[in-house]
């Protein structure tokens, strides 16, 4: 099959939802072996499904160790080689900064910082061992370039993720392997209800009235729908990023620029 990605294995953390949906169907389209880790397996297992051209799921939960290392296994055998990783897998939280918890930090660092070191740690090492280079996609956010009052946690979180793409950036492209970000800004996704909720709750507004207040404030006109994303994660993840290292690019609608 013809594409950009055409005959690479593109595994894709958080994929089975959002974002890693929409980025799975479009690598698929250009050609990709799609790999759908998530811990959410039976819906791993129909995006999957649905994509064809060889994809399957794999279970995988970022906290793991084990399971990280079982996820890349379970792509060796059954597909011989990673060439691009793409990690979304993440979650969310919010409160005032009087009102975080330990275990809040705990939840979100695990997920978002943790997991993506050492998931990207793990397909280094795989990608460095067959010698033929790779790409690596890390999901951070707008929220990891500037502090918000209510979510310091998410944000910290998503900035340590621009940080390590730099670090990782540098050590890695000796090898080859491209390391790059993207930042989106919100987006339309089952995650942005549950951050609604959470606004909801401590702003003291209606269901739904965040979500409208922040699509109406992007310049763009309307919040992010995953599709949006999909161009960027197949560019980043293509030879035409062959020169692009440790770089961080805002895909938001014009919400922020740097």
């Amino acid at each position: 099959m013809n594409g950009k990605l055409a005959d690479k294995v593109a595994i894709i953390t958080g994929g089975a939802r959002g974002i890693g949906a929409a980025v799975a169907r479009r690598y698929a389209g250009e050609g990709a072996r799609v790999v759908v880790a998530d811990r959410l397996l039976d819906e791993a297992k129909s995006v999957a499904a649905a994509l064809g051209h060889g994809a399957f799921a794999v279970a995988l939960d970022v906290t793991d160790p084990q399971s990280i290392a079982a996820m890349a296994a379970e792509v060796i055998s059954q597909a011989g080689q990673i060439d691009i990783l793409v990690n979304g897998a993440a979650v969310f939280d919010l409160a005032p900064i009087t009102d975080i918890t330990r275990e809040s930090y705990h939840k979100v660092f695990r997920v978002n910082v943790e997991g993506l070191i050492f998931t990207l740690q793990a397909v280094a090492r795989q990608m460095i061992a067959q010698g033929k280079g790779g790409k690596i996609v890390n999901f951070a956010s707008q929220a990891g370039r500037r502090g918000e009052a209510l979510v310091a946690i998410y944000c910290a979180s998503k900035a340590a993720v621009i940080s390590f793409t730099q670090s990782a950036g540098l050590a890695l492209i000796k090898h080859r392997i491209n390391v790059n970000a993207i930042a989106p800004g919100v987006v339309d996704t089952p995650m942005w209800d549950e951050v609604d909720a959470l606004f909801a709750k401590y702003e003291n507004l209606p269901l739904g009235e965040k979500k409208r207040q922040v699509g109406a404030a992007v310049p763009y006109g309307r919040m992010g729908r995953p599709e949006d994303l999909t161009g960027m994660a197949v560019f980043l993840a293509s030879d035409d990023a062959e020169y692009i290292v440790a770089q961080t690019y805002n895909v938001d609608g014009g919400n922020w620029m740097s």
